[in-house]
């Protein structure tokens, strides 16, 4: 079983990995003893493809200023068993439910228990695995308390219990050093060889389009610039990173800022499928933008 995300995420990067893949240093695969690093982790597919297919990366540095996110990769690294039963009763508690209805009033009493953080790490982490998996197309968002607020998602049968994931994604886990807090305290776990990839929250492309939040703290464009000068004192320590964000300017052809912002370093335009507009007829392919301080990649 191949480890890969044990979580529904916005923006994730499942199905960019090989593009992303194309887009490392060329010589990737002779550097000896790297520390893979990744300040905002979300879904962790690029992490997971990473300790996969490069086994010269021999730690993993991971961090989000999501709590309730970096307990769940805790905890699937330290008590997978746990955690499997205590998902395994509730989803058996889901599935027993006849109606939508009655399914939608536990979701609710699920979320506001989970709204009180009251709870202990393995309860926490069934709950946002429940929630993850029944609320409205997987989606994070909570408001401005930090209160997860996202409604119920109508499906009759989720899988929300998958042990063979867990246990694939525990085993990878276990030479991950997990952060919880702002990005830039990443730097202090860097190693002697380095690599940075950095999938922060997108830009919006309008004023309409910022769907949600993950934080009480939006990442706004004063955050960008930050992790821009954060990226620029790497570069000066000579570390490579890759990131990724929204593509403004393929969007409507006058955006520059990410850009502009990036101007110093190589960027290139992936093409990636997002679903996560209400309206069906937005949803479609997308342009984002890979930025990287390297020149030669694994394919050219």
């Amino acid at each position: 079983m191949k480890a890969k995300p044990f979580v529904k995420w916005v923006g994730g990067k499942s199905q960019l990995i090989e593009q992303l893949g194309a887009l490392l240093p060329a010589d990737f695969a002779q550097w000896e003893n790297v520390t893979y690093i990744e300040p905002f982790v979300g879904g962790g597919a690029m992490l997971f493809y990473m300790l996969q297919s490069h086994s010269n990366i021999t730690s993993a540095v991971i961090n989000d200023i999501n709590p309730d996110l970096t307990t769940c990769y805790k905890v699937v690294k330290k008590n997978p068993a746990a955690l499997i039963s205590s998902l395994g009763e509730i989803q058996k508690e889901y599935y027993a439910l006849k109606n939508e209805e009655s399914r939608k009033e536990f979701f609710l009493q699920m979320r506001d228990r989970f709204n009180t953080k009251k709870l202990d790490e393995i309860e926490n982490t069934t709950i946002f695995f429940f929630l993850n998996r029944t609320c409205f197309n997987g989606l994070y968002r909570v408001n401005k308390s930090g209160l997860f607020n996202v409604p119920f998602g109508k499906y009759k049968r989720p899988t929300i219990c998958d042990p063979a994931t867990i246990y694939a994604d525990s085993e990878l886990l276990q030479k991950v050093t997990i952060m919880t807090g702002d990005f830039e305290k990443t730097i202090e776990q860097i190693g002697v060889t380095n690599f940075f990839y950095f999938d922060p929250p997108y830009r919006p492309l309008s004023e309409t389009s910022s769907f949600t939040s993950y934080s009480k703290d939006d990442f706004n464009d004063d955050a960008q610039i930050r992790l821009m000068q954060f990226c620029n004192n790497l570069n000066n320590l000579n570390i490579s990173f890759m990131l990724s964000n929204s593509d403004g300017f393929g969007a409507n052809g006058k955006d520059r800022f990410l850009d502009d912002l990036y101007e110093d370093f190589q960027i290139e335009r992936v093409i990636a499928s997002r679903n996560i507009n209400s309206i069906a007829s937005k949803r479609g392919k997308l342009s984002e933008i890979l930025v990287r301080n390297y020149q030669e990649t694994a394919v050219i």
